[in-house]
């Protein structure tokens, strides 16, 4: 049996809710070897300009001699896999929501993400400070009802896919309510709504991710000015956080995220991929590991013909203007067979420590012309076109600038290669890592030239008074 299920008070506690990115515009509603640069044939047909013909197709099959994947998503069964990301406040949810969806797309996977019930009724003016004991019950009861039935919208739609792979990311799973409220007021609930525990714990998803708060172990990252409605104090956080993850004791697959042995919340995104990763049977190689550094190189040319497997997505960026110079606000649409998902990534950088917090928040396709009206003039809007494919077991992005060009390219047509391994930056990649069917020219890893904030300069002589304070830290956004 598992442990017994810590009772929370008798009175139930303010639901937790979705945390919005920081800052100040959120509106109001040296080459990889020697040998690679000549290691194209003359019996390949390669360009550097990125050939119209091919810019539909999703994917191509590599001959079989090609070493493009590793990984079980090429299984023949089709793969629903179900996870809950849960925890305390802080704990990094929403970015990590994100991150874990960008990053099994980039696979080829179909994402879908659940979001947080209590946002969304919360967000209908319901203030839980108002609710007497009877109405918080009645309040919890449907929180949890309407919960169990968003995911099971979520979870007929993934049935339906018969072609790939699917992930469901919920953000919080059908056990959390009980860490807000009595026991009593939990087993009058499962009695009302005719569930049963076992059923909600231990066999309606995969998985559980439980995201430590960032007031246990990350203190300074903890903050109450990104969540208007979060008013917890770091020993209240750190209580809630042991709450939630005790709910879920007893489930088969729970993998604790905690803030040890991270410098940043890129590291702690990074172990919550690879425990996905590994119980999902995802090969990573060394992408995901502590030390992991973004490396990136610039492309001479391609040999399309022989490029294997890859998923291809359509990408615009554009920045928003701040009212602040450490913080940075930008926006994505990123679309793949005309469907679009949309995020505002908000960077705030802190110059005594030369640390930064960086959140991801997806927002909806009819809030894109709100922030395109937001955005910074002095900076031009980005398109590529982004590859992401395997070549044995390193995964790579290849992004390819389309028209209309960036300012700063000076007409030219780039092609960037970049990758995370714990080879430093300027060591060639282990024989046999770099994909042959790609030309590299040299390692632009860290030229501020490079990064996407320069290249969207549109009159270099122009500074404008709140230009992003950490540009220089982070050239290659």
């Amino acid at each position: 049996m598992p442990p017994a299920r810590t009772a929370g008070p008798a009175q139930p506690v303010q639901p937790m809710v979705a945390s919005p990115p920081t800052g100040s515009m959120i509106p109001p509603t040296q080459s990889l070897s020697s040998a690679t640069a000549s290691s194209t044939t003359s019996s390949r047909r390669v360009s550097p300009i990125y050939p119209p013909k091919h810019h539909l197709r999703k994917c191509r099959v590599s001959p079989p001699a090609m070493k493009t994947t590793c990984s079980r998503t090429m299984s023949l069964e089709r793969k629903v896999y179900k996870i809950v990301l849960t925890g305390g406040p802080c704990g990094g949810k929403t970015t990590a929501q994100v991150r874990l969806a960008t990053f099994f797309e980039n696979l080829g996977w179909k994402v879908f993400t659940v979001p947080e019930t209590a946002t969304i009724l919360l967000g209908g003016r319901v203030k839980f400070s108002e609710l007497d004991a009877e109405q918080s019950y009645i309040f919890q009861r449907d929180l949890l009802a309407t919960m169990h039935q968003i995911e099971n919208t979520f979870f007929n739609q993934a049935s339906a896919i018969k072609d790939r792979n699917v992930l469901i990311i919920c953000d919080r799973g059908c056990m959390d309510p009980s860490a807000y409220s009595s026991a009593e007021d939990w087993q009058r609930m499962l009695r009302d709504l005719k569930f049963e525990e076992f059923d909600l714990r231990c066999s309606r998803y995969d998985q559980i991710a439980h995201l430590v708060t960032a007031a246990d172990g990350a203190e300074k990252y903890y903050t109450l000015a990104n969540n208007a409605t979060r008013s917890e104090g770091i020993s209240h956080a750190m209580e809630l956080d042991k709450r939630t993850r005790s709910v879920w004791i007893g489930h088969p697959y729970m993998d604790i995220i905690d803030n040890k042995n991270t410098s940043n919340f890129d590291d702690k995104v990074n172990k919550l991929i690879q425990v996905v990763c590994d119980r999902t049977g995802i090969r990573s190689g060394d992408r995901l590991a502590k030390d992991s550094k973004k490396r990136k190189w610039l492309v001479s040319a391609v040999d399309w013909n022989n490029f294997g497997k890859f998923e291809e997505f359509e990408i615009e960026h554009f920045y928003l203007l701040s009212d602040e110079s450490n913080i940075q606000h930008r926006f994505r649409r990123r679309t793949q067979n005309n469907r679009s998902t949309y995020t505002l990534t908000s960077r705030e950088y802190f110059k005594e420590s030369g640390d930064s917090i960086e959140t991801r928040m997806n927002v909806m396709s009819r809030d894109y012309m709100t922030y395109f009206n937001m955005r910074d003039r002095s900076r031009s809007s980005i398109y590529k076109k982004r590859r992401c494919f395997m070549y044995g077991n390193m995964y790579f992005n290849m992004d390819i600038y389309t028209e209309p060009l960036p300012p700063q390219a000076n007409k030219q047509h780039l092609i960037f290669l970049e990758t995370y391994t714990t080879v430093p930056k300027g060591t060639p990649l282990p024989e046999g890592a770099v994909p042959p069917f790609l030309t590299i020219e040299r390692e632009i890893t860290g030229e501020s030239q490079y990064s996407m904030y320069s290249l969207s300069k549109i009159n270099k002589t122009v500074q404008n008074k709140n230009e992003f304070a950490g540009a220089d830290k982070y050239k290659d956004d």
